[in-house]
């Protein structure tokens, strides 16, 4: 049921377009926000903009936002179409796999690198524009960046890609840096680390027999993956008021995953 948790924020939601991204952007706009919604594909992003613009004040850019450029032409573009900007919410990010993520010997220079680049160094990118913005405003602001379980507990009998797992790592190390330095600025910094959601790119592993075994003892909270929506649930509260005093937290959307030994 919507409250108003978000009224007259105006976010911007980085992999807005499918996913994770998409049903927060649709909570943000049942909470009250003004929400640009980024992603690379302008035919994905068309049909989310659909998907959305019948809920509240929605707009989409396309995006790169690993590339610095359109990263800075995205921030510009942004903040003036929602007249300032409030909340930065990171969820882009790929898996890797089929650029040559994998186990660490077996992990490939072009896997690494692409993989890195989309879910760290595109991190790096829109967490410095926001900050930029905020310490240049001289205003609070919030940035939430998405994770993931695997960077706090690995699991490498189904889950074994190397270079998603540093790049995860490095958000979280990242984001806590950041919650520290820039707290004096009313500045805060969190993390939401999911464990498996059922999204398109999680389908290989939700449609997985074994994993589907497994998950019935690594996320015990309920049968199956979870679900997107309870991930934007959690990102509405920590980009909300109500979270006005957490700062550099790291929160498990994981159904039990980092407490629960699992079986494979």
């Amino acid at each position: 049921m919507a409250t108003g948790r978000l009224a007259n924020k105006r976010c911007l939601i980085a992999g807005g377009s499918t996913g994770l991204g998409l049903a927060a952007a649709r909570r943000f706009l049942q909470e009250g926000a003004r929400v640009v919604i980024v992603g690379r594909s302008v035919e994905k992003g068309a049909a989310a903009f659909e998907s959305l613009h019948t809920v509240g004040p929605v707009q989409f850019f396309p995006c790169d936002v690993s590339d610095p450029k359109l990263v800075e032409l995205l921030f510009q573009d942004s903040i003036a179409h929602l007249g300032g900007l409030d909340v930065l919410y990171h969820v882009a990010g790929i898996s890797g796999r089929r650029q040559g993520d994998g186990p660490l010997h077996e992990c490939t220079e072009d896997g690494w690198q692409a993989t890195i680049d989309a879910n760290l160094k595109s991190v790096f990118l829109t967490n410095r524009a926001a900050l930029r913005h905020f310490l240049e405003q001289r205003q609070g602001g919030v940035i939430l960046n998405v994770a993931s379980v695997l960077g706090l507990a690995p699991s490498p009998y189904y889950f074994d890609t190397a270079a998603y797992t540093a790049s995860k790592g490095g958000i979280l190390s990242l984001s806590r840096l950041a919650a520290a330095r820039y707290a004096p600025d009313g500045i805060r910094v969190n993390v939401i680390a999911p464990g498996l959601i059922d999204t398109p790119m999680a389908q290989r592993a939700v449609h997985e027999p074994a994993i589907a075994a497994f998950l019935k003892s690594k996320q015990p909270l309920k049968p199956g993956p979870g679900q997107p929506e309870d991930c934007a649930d959690a990102a509405v509260f920590l980009c909300s008021d109500e979270a006005r005093f957490i700062t550099g937290a790291v929160l498990p959307v994981d159904g039990g995953w980092c407490v629960s030994e699992g079986q494979a």
